[in-house]
């Protein structure tokens, strides 16, 4: 009997064997046509097959048109009362009357708002690469609300020509009523409204793993699949990214509202995995969102916006381009420009003339230069990701098919 039985088990190991090392070749197999899939998907940029890669784009963006068409069509009540509301808007806003002027200011207000919303939005949302607009549009904004602050001895500017261009008031304040908290309470808006729209960018991540779990299909997306091989190598993990990453999300998860909020809190790059962690745990989206809202939009916002107040507080500015003067050799000749510079912003302020001359205003050129080539940079980052997105639409749709046979 025992002998019946130990020859019995022995087939049994062999096949239990068998089966986990032809597992193990199906799962190694499986990520080499993954990597492969990957590493050909990822040559398709402008630079390299710009004829597939506007098409493949073309074909993306009709697809993505159709599916949010067809999410519209679905939430057909909701469009309609919102196109309810912008006709009753429409005729307020066409209808002469005494209440223009609210409407005017409503108007005003709102499209400045959103102005900034959407540069939030396109901070953080990705689409191939984030725009980083607070560098490129709200630090200066803030910069230039400063040094006006100080120079003018006074935040109330007039309205127009402000914000779109700042001049001085006629009646001028001293220079040591201005105080940090006056001028961040006049680019409080502005600073808000960007930090919303950053914590509306970290959405995607969150309901892309979301639905990836709840529904258990494989989802469109690099970071999830890197997300999944990280906590499967979790106990592997040696390098400092994976650690930190790793660090990220115990926190997320183990914490919660507070966790998220301390992580939304502070300039993060790995925030993305924040919202991926909260998605594929299922953490509620209030909670989730909720605190990416208080984070990036009050806390962070506000400590980004001291830093550069601070920065370019007028003593400070001064100091630095003193310091600039006394680098030797190139410290002169460079610090003539930003004199120049500054002296035509102070110009402006007071009417005094129309800015400095062409051939001595090259930091602007410079500057705009630089947002021209960052702006350009992340269409064509767009138009990559796109193509790349509908490559692998029709590789899995090709995969299904073989599966199918």
């Amino acid at each position: 009997m025992a002998a019946n039985g130990a020859s019995c088990e022995q087939p049994q190991r062999r096949a239990g064997a068998k089966d986990k090392q032809n597992g193990n070749s199906a799962d190694s197999s499986m990520r080499e046509r993954r990597r492969k899939d990957k590493e050909e998907r990822l040559s398709l940029v402008l630079w390299r097959r710009p004829v597939t890669t506007l098409h493949y784009f073309l074909l993306e963006t009709l697809i993505k048109l159709k599916e949010w068409t067809f999410k519209l069509w679905q939430r057909r009540g909701t469009v309609f009362l919102s196109l309810v509301l912008c006709s009753l808007f429409s005729v307020a806003y066409t209808t002469e009357g005494g209440h223009q002027k609210y409407v005017q200011y409503l108007e005003k207000k709102f499209l400045w708002s959103a102005y900034w919303v959407g540069l939030g939005i396109l901070s953080s949302v990705g689409l191939g690469t984030g725009l980083h607009t607070f560098l490129l549009y709200l630090g200066p904004h803030i910069a230039s609300v400063t040094l006006a602050a100080y120079e003018c001895g006074s935040t109330d500017f007039p309205e127009p020509p402000y914000p779109d261009q700042i001049i001085c008031p006629q009646v001028s304040g001293a220079e040591e009523s201005i105080s940090l908290w006056s001028i961040m309470s006049k680019v409080r808006l502005e600073a808000c409204m960007w930090g919303a729209g950053t914590a509306i960018g970290e959405l995607p991540p969150y309901f892309m793993a979301r639905a990836a779990r709840q529904s258990g299909a494989d989802p469109d997306d690099e970071d999830y699949e890197e997300f999944e091989e990280m906590l499967e190598k979790a106990e592997s993990a040696q390098d400092f990214v994976t650690r930190a990453k790793l660090g990220v999300q115990h926190m997320v998860q183990k914490v919660g509202f507070f966790g998220i909020l301390a992580c939304a809190s502070i300039p993060n790059p790995l925030f993305d995995l924040a919202g991926i962690t909260c998605g594929h745990f299922l953490v509620h989206f209030w909670t989730f969102f909720g605190a990416t809202l208080i984070g990036k939009a009050i806390i962070k916002m506000h400590i980004q916006k001291l830093f550069v107040i601070i920065t370019f507080s007028k003593h400070i500015v001064e100091q630095m381009v003193s310091l600039i003067g006394s680098v030797p050799k190139v410290g002169p000749s460079l610090q003539k420009p930003f004199s120049q510079y500054l002296e035509a912003q102070r110009n402006k302020l007071h009417h005094a003339g129309g800015g400095a001359p062409a051939d001595e205003n090259w930091l602007s050129w410079v500057f705009e230069k630089v947002v021209l080539v960052m702006v350009c940079y992340f269409v064509i980052s767009i138009v990559n990701s796109m193509a790349q997105s509908y490559a692998k639409r029709v590789r899995q749709q090709r995969h299904s098919e073989e599966k199918t046979k």
